[in-house]
């Protein structure tokens, strides 16, 4: 997947933005104002980091330590950056894309969550 490709699956998540809130670049998609994934670049290539659970966020580092590494730029036990290079497989970049999404949307207030799923299903 490439950058544009990832930006457009993040915006069809229920309540998804996009912004710029650090100048031309990075993009960065959000969900009720709190960021979800930065898509940015890591030596030269580009890439994507997404928030992700820290007790399981070695795995997908393991499996792919050339591609997957701790948040450049952000917290590390809490954020992945991915290089999307293609090592990383379409099907598994877009899980972790949904388990950033979905550990936002957890931490997002009660009505703000209620509605989120009201428009989900809408």
């Amino acid at each position: 997947m490439n950058q544009e490709q990832v930006k457009q699956a993040g915006l069809g998540k229920t309540g998804a933005a996009l912004g710029y809130p650090f100048g031309p670049e990075p993009a960065v998609l959000f969900v009720e104002g709190k960021m979800f994934a930065l898509l940015g670049g890591y030596q030269g290539k580009p890439s994507v980091s997404l928030k992700t659970d820290p007790d399981t966020a070695w795995i997908v580092r393991d499996k792919y330590p050339e591609a997957v590494f701790p948040g450049y730029h952000l917290n590390k036990r809490h954020w992945n950056s991915v290089v999307l290079d293609g090592s990383v497989p379409e099907e598994e970049l877009l899980d972790m894309l949904e388990e950033s999404y979905r550990l936002v949307v957890a931490k997002l207030p009660k009505a703000v969550r209620e509605r989120l799923r009201a428009q989900e299903g809408a």
